[in-house]
């Protein structure tokens, strides 16, 4: 057993490595988004170690501490999006701030090949969203929405090629616009969503493609997509959401 200590600490230790690197190439990028499993491997490595291994010596456990290394900054790039981080905006709470305009929002990737529309259904049914945003969402899904009459605006793009999108909303929707802003067939969507007459909030739905070896080879797309988006909002006074699948990691 003791023998895979060694070449596992090392793929471990370039995991974390790799993306440093500033290339793009989908190989390289799909490494950003496993750290929680690469900091969960750690933690099994280390408990192997420490019950398996006698020897003391500074050098043989050098691996020990490379992979501590690891596991320490992996969960730095995880701590943020923990309950344990402080939330970067407030929580908005009906009892104390009274009569104040809430919008809530459900957001779900349905995967387009899934036909179990009733789960889903049963969500929306469940939460009451004021605006509900679909990603990977066919002609089928959009028949299946058909029955949300309580959602009279709407932003339809119907595509088979598990980028199309639907927006359907309680308030009415104004601006509204479908981009094709890096790529020819990966829509985004924007509005204006009119919570009464002086409240307005803008509203940016995006999904750009992920690296990987069935999509793009390089991360270029999405980053573009996702660069060009942050420069339209940065500096803007407005109120904003971005929702979608930003496919940026996987555990955000």
């Amino acid at each position: 057993m003791s023998f895979l200590f060694f070449p596992s600490a090392l793929m471990l230790v370039l995991m974390t490595l790799i993306p440093l690197s500033i290339r793009r190439d989908w190989w390289i990028r799909a490494l950003d988004f496993p750290s929680l499993q690469i900091a969960t491997a750690c933690i099994i490595w280390l408990l192997f170690w420490f019950t398996g291994t006698t020897n003391t010596e500074f050098f043989t456990n050098i691996p020990a501490i490379a992979v501590f290394c690891v596991l320490i900054y992996q969960c730095r790039l995880i701590y943020p999006y923990t309950e344990l981080h402080a939330q970067e905006v407030d929580s908005y709470l009906p009892e104390i701030d009274g009569e104040r305009l809430s919008l809530k929002i459900l957001n779900s990737n349905v995967l387009m090949t899934n036909r179990d529309s009733s789960t889903l259904l049963h969500l929306i049914d469940q939460h009451q969203p004021d605006v509900f945003i679909a990603l990977e969402s066919d002609l089928w899904w959009e028949e299946q929405f058909e029955g949300l009459t309580d959602y009279p605006f709407t932003i339809k793009c119907p595509l088979d090629n598990l980028y199309g999108m639907h927006v359907y909303s309680r308030y009415p929707l104004t601006n509204t616009a479908i981009n094709y802003e890096v790529e020819e067939d990966k829509p985004s969507m924007n509005a204006r969503i009119e919570l009464d007459s002086k409240t307005f909030v803008d509203l940016y739905v995006m999904h750009p493609a992920p690296p990987s070896p069935s999509e793009n080879a390089e991360s270029t797309e999405r980053d573009v997509e996702l660069l060009k988006l942050a420069e339209r909002v940065a500096g803007c006074k407005d109120r904003v959401i971005i929702a979608g699948d930003l496919n940026d990691v996987a555990w955000s």
